[in-house]
C-alpha cells in the first residue's frame, strides 16, 4: 500500500506579496511555483541545476529553483520572471532583450532575465565581462550568448535615461 505524503504550507513573499504554498516535502521550489502558485515562467528543463532556465531570485540572490526545496523557502522572499515583468522599472530590460533578438525560442529567456535583474540589483552599471560572468550558469540552445550581454548593457543605458 502506498505511503501517504503529507504536504506542508510554506509561507513566503512571492513577487512582493505574502503567499502560502502547499507543497510536498520533496517538491522543489520550481515545482511549487508551477503547480502550487500557477507561475509557469520559471522553466523546467534539465532538472539538474545546469541550464539556468529555472533561475529565481531568493532573498536577493539568483538561485536555481530546481535545486532548492520549497520547504527551505519558509519566510523568504522569492522573485520570478513574472514579478520582474510586472515592475515597470524593468521594462527596458525586457525591451532590450527583444531589440537584440536575445530570446529566439524563448525557453531560456526567463532564466537569463532573472539572472540579469539580479546582476543589475547588485551592480547597476556592469561591464560586458561582468554581464557574461553573471549569465555563465545559463544555457541557450539557440546560441544567443553575445546578445544577452548586449541587451543588458543597452537596458542599462535606457534605464539611465529614464532616471
Amino acid at each position: 500500500m502506498p505511503k501517504e505524503i503529507h504536504t506542508r504550507t510554506v509561507a513566503l513573499t512571492l513577487n512582493g506579496k505574502p503567499r502560502s504554498l502547499t507543497a510536498a516535502p520533496h517538491w522543489t521550489l520550481q515545482r511549487a511555483l508551477r503547480f502550487a502558485a500557477g507561475l509557469t515562467g520559471t522553466k523546467h528543463m534539465c532538472d539538474r541545476g545546469v541550464c539556468g532556465s529555472c533561475t529565481v531570485i531568493l532573498d536577493g540572490r539568483a538561485v536555481l529553483s530546481c535545486q532548492t526545496l520549497a520547504v527551505e523557502c519558509e519566510g523568504k522572499t522569492v522573485q520570478t520572471v513574472e514579478g520582474i515583468a510586472a515592475e515597470p522599472k524593468w521594462q527596458p530590460l525586457i525591451d532590450a532583450y527583444c531589440r537584440h533578438d536575445a530570446m529566439q525560442c524563448g525557453y531560456c529567456t526567463p532564466g537569463f532575465l532573472v539572472s540579469a535583474k539580479a546582476l543589475l540589483d547588485k551592480n547597476p552599471n556592469p561591464t560586458e565581462a561582468e554581464c557574461r560572468e553573471a549569465l555563465a550558469g545559463n544555457i541557450c540552445i539557440c546560441g544567443t550568448y553575445p546578445r544577452h550581454a548586449e541587451a543588458i548593457l543597452d537596458a542599462v543605458r535606457e534605464m539611465a535615461k529614464e532616471a
